[in-house]
């Protein structure tokens, strides 16, 4: 007779068991694992935007590139200024958002292309994948920008920052530091104008960005990018939010940190005693 025997009820139960366990334990390294792969993606991204950036004032007496995204109604164009701040400099990026963007409204995919094409940073640029993280925040529709420039490189002087020199800049010789004064940055979703900081108040403007694992990623003048890790509670819980709270004030030494850091960057001081 044929004595072989095959495994028992118990027998399968503890295996599946066991891979079970092996699984739970396995699962979040594997996550991260994946999220720190796509983290060094975006760093790359923002690494070769701003390399365009640097080719575009060198080729432009130094002049740097308009740093707002078009604002304007015309969506899929960026025209160039005929008024204003920016008289006769092309946007960086065309109109690629919609109207409720700030509740998930989005562009068709070819409509943000065409945005992203008609700005005056593409043709030093011509890859349409490095303008985007790839974990944005949104994913009804695919938004092809999630990386804007901030406020103190040619774009939206905010208060006191035309004021003193080196704080405000459109021309990339008025940089000091250029390893500690940041470009771009990932807000995880496409945004229109400039990436706003207060500079003479004690808050934040536009929310900090919860990205990559409780951080965000930002690049530098010098070409280099970073990722930094958020510290205060406050910090990271508004930059969960579906739609991020404007003029967020800190309420810890750790969050008050968190944004002298972002300040110190835009604009490479303070404009104002801190209080933490």
């Amino acid at each position: 007779m044929d004595k072989r025997r095959g495994f028992t009820l118990v027998e399968l139960l503890v295996v599946i068991a066991v891979i079970a366990i092996l699984m739970a334990i396995l699962m979040p390294a594997l996550q991260r694992a994946r999220e720190q792969g796509k983290r060094a993606v975006c760093l790359n991204n923002l690494r070769q935007l701003t390399l365009a950036w640097i080719i575009y004032a060198d080729e432009n007496e130094d002049c740097i590139v308009n740093g707002e995204a078009y604002n304007g109604s015309l969506h899929g164009a960026a025209p160039v200024p005929t008024s204003g701040l920016h008289t006769g400099e092309r946007w960086w990026t065309g109109r690629d958002w919609a109207d409720d963007y700030m509740t998930g409204g989005q562009l068709a995919e070819a409509v943000q292309l065409q945005g992203i094409q008609a700005g005056a940073l593409f043709p030093y640029c011509l890859n349409v994948k490095l303008y985007r993280c790839p974990t944005g925040v949104r994913r009804r529709w695919r938004e092809m920008r999630t990386y804007s420039i901030v406020d103190s490189m040619n774009g939206i002087p905010r208060t006191g920052t035309q004021d003193e020199a080196g704080v405000w800049v459109n021309n990339i010789g008025q940089i000091l530091q250029t390893q500690r004064r940041a470009v771009f940055l990932d807000e995880g979703r496409v945004t229109p104008d400039s990436y706003a900081v207060h500079y003479v108040n004690e808050r934040w403007w536009d929310p900090p960005h919860v990205r990559h694992g409780e951080g965000t990623n930002l690049s530098f003048a010098d070409g280099h990018s970073e990722y930094w890790k958020w510290k205060g509670k406050k910090t990271k819980d508004t930059g969960k939010e579906d739609n991020p709270t404007h003029q967020m004030i800190p309420d810890s030494q750790e969050a008050f940190e968190d944004l002298y850091m972002m300040q110190r960057a835009v604009y490479g001081k303070l404009g104002y005693q801190p209080t933490h």
